[in-house]
């Protein structure tokens, strides 16, 4: 089989990746794969130095491309020689998953068994040679020359700093091209930056320099896609940022309101709050510690300037197929307390009688600092009903990713307006909610209200019904429909 298509220009042999992916990797790329990948050969045969910004959807095939770029180069530069560098955010695991994706292309009919691993970051063929770094602040990089190509993995998580100063200038004495891969994140990124570059320059000169890829684009040759996604969407919601971002490639704000009107209006239930509990209903109790009166707040605590809040949710059983949030619960709110300065004995005493009321099928409790040690009594007294949530920096985060998909989802409802003291700050308390998206590949989410703008006890007792989303909510004798019941057409004095 001739894998090779000549072509009479000043580049010499060009080879053509369709033909290489179909008959020589055995794993065909895609049109919106194939139009990245000539695009890239051509500026590095003709020698044109251009740089690149590829965006793909998650799972669309951005890794896959980018591995047989690597493959179809070192092939062609097997005699002459030359270096390609790759750098990712993290060397574990991101370099090393690239480095191991390479080296399962290479595993084909034209270079099987003729190349090699150097030095553990670096692979072979003939005189070519692949560098695989991490772009880690820390990391040691300095010396590498990109004779090739040179590329930047997940650039939306690597540094900016880090890559102007040792890896741009490693293609500078070559003019190498440069490829950025990655997706959308927020606008102050290394990634968003290059992309506004390089539209400036396509609006100069008409050369296509950004190549982004949604979900709709992969879902039209994937069918299997479309599904998979329009699954996420149901999951996480149309707004949640990792659909905006990830499939949509949409940026967000790095730091904004967390529930602007829009995800409000979604949190806003119709029904009433329930004064007692109600025959074949189902609830759940969720609780943020705060201090004692007079307790200063010790290392690592959080929330000992707040009330202790408690959120009382009634289970909905989960909608039938079909349903935007098929097969998970919706979270009615039915009652709140809210308690300042209480001492930790009595907090455990009132929170014992509010347990034996409800029933709660769980009792989500913040077990961070002071909350511990009653978290610990609690799961004495009540056992596994009891589930206790340590806050730091990854679990907060995590939390607030997950409440998201809930409001997003429509699956957090509040009562109707009563004229609750509690309901009436929790919502001060969610419209003065920011966020601050991490930089690096954590994807992480700080978030809550600064302390200058009020409390946020209310709005983290809510957030916590997201720790229930790993549960198990079987439709039997475990998971009862509540009926509807005449108290819920008049509103009673909530908890």
């Amino acid at each position: 089989m001739n894998l090779w298509r000549y072509v009479d220009q000043a580049a010499g042999l060009v080879l053509d990746p369709a033909l290489f992916s179909r008959w020589a990797i055995g794993v065909p790329l895609r049109s919106y794969q194939l139009e990245v990948a000539r695009a890239v050969l051509d500026s590095v045969f003709r020698r044109r130095g251009l740089t690149f910004a590829v965006m793909m959807s998650r799972q669309a095939g951005k890794n896959e491309t980018a591995a047989q770029l690597e493959a179809l180069l070192l092939v062609a530069f097997q005699h002459t020689g030359g270096f390609l560098v790759k750098a990712s955010p993290t060397f574990q695991p991101q370099t090393v998953n690239s480095l191991l994706r390479l080296q399962a292309r290479l595993q084909n009919p034209l270079t099987r068994g003729r190349w090699h691993r150097e030095r553990g970051y670096m692979v072979r063929l003939g005189q070519a040679r692949a560098l695989f770094l991490s772009a880690q602040p820390g990391a040691s990089v300095v010396g590498a020359t990109a004779s090739i190509l040179l590329e930047a993995d997940e650039a939306q998580d690597i540094p900016e700093d880090k890559w102007n100063k040792d890896f741009r200038p490693m293609g500078a004495a070559t003019n190498a091209t440069t490829v950025l891969w990655g997706t959308a994140w927020t606008a102050d990124t290394l990634l968003a930056h290059t992309v506004r570059a390089l539209r400036r320059l396509e609006e100069q000169d008409g050369v296509r320099r950004v190549f982004a890829v949604p979900w709709q684009r992969v879902a039209g040759e994937v069918p299997a896609y479309r599904a998979y996604v329009e699954g996420e969407i149901a999951r996480l919601g149309a707004w949640h940022p990792l659909i905006r971002t990830q499939y949509a490639l949409e940026e967000i704000e790095a730091a904004a309101g967390l529930f602007p009107p829009a995800r409000r209006a979604l949190m806003q239930g119709d029904h009433a709050p329930h004064p007692t509990p109600q025959p074949g209903a189902l609830y759940a109790l969720t609780v943020d510690v705060g201090g004692e009166a007079g307790q200063a707040e010790g290392p690592g605590e959080r929330g000992s300037h707040d009330a202790t809040a408690c959120t009382l949710f009634a289970i909905q059983a989960p909608p039938g197929e079909g349903a935007p949030a098929a097969g998970r619960p919706l979270y009615r709110v039915v009652g709140r307390r809210w308690w300042q300065g209480i001492s930790q004995a009595e907090l455990y005493a009132r929170l014992v009688e509010l347990a034996e009321a409800w029933a709660p099928r769980h009792l989500v409790i913040d077990a961070t600092g002071l909350g511990a040690g009653v978290a610990s009594f609690l799961r004495e007294r009540l056992g596994e009903r009891v589930i206790p949530f340590v806050f730091s920096e990854a679990t907060k985060s995590q939390l607030g990713w997950a409440f998201l998909a809930i409001c997003d989802t429509g699956r957090f409802q509040d009562h109707r307006l009563s004229g609750c003291p509690a309901q009436a700050e929790f919502w001060r308390q969610v419209a003065a909610a920011e966020y601050q998206v991490l930089p690096g590949p954590g994807q992480g989410l700080r978030w809550g209200v600064r302390p200058a703008r009020g409390h946020d006890d209310l709005l983290i007792s809510a957030a916590l019904c997201a720790a229930l989303e790993s549960r198990a909510w079987s439709r039997g004798e475990s998971f009862i429909v509540p009926r509807p019941d005449p108290l819920d057409e008049m509103d009673g004095s909530p908890l």
